[in-house]
């Protein structure tokens, strides 16, 4: 596992870390989480516009365009 060093205020730093504390964590555990997260929601919004890609493919409208109502007719 590779380090990295963060800046931040120290009232910020010590608030986080209590927090995590009261959680049974640490902030290192907290940051890993938050950094998996932060790059799994990326991954995620790429995988979701390249099937609407693949969809358009196979899904014909003829030009229309449709309101609001009709998008969200169950």
């Amino acid at each position: 596992m590779k380090n990295i060093t963060l800046s931040a205020d120290e009232h910020l730093i010590e608030a986080a870390r209590q927090r995590a504390a009261a959680e049974h964590t640490t902030l290192n555990a907290k940051f890993r989480e938050w950094l998996e997260d932060y790059v799994q929601r990326q991954r995620q919004a790429d995988e979701a516009i390249a099937f609407i890609r693949e969809l358009r493919k196979h899904v014909r409208t003829g030009g229309r365009k449709f309101t609001r109502d009709e998008m969200n007719e169950r």
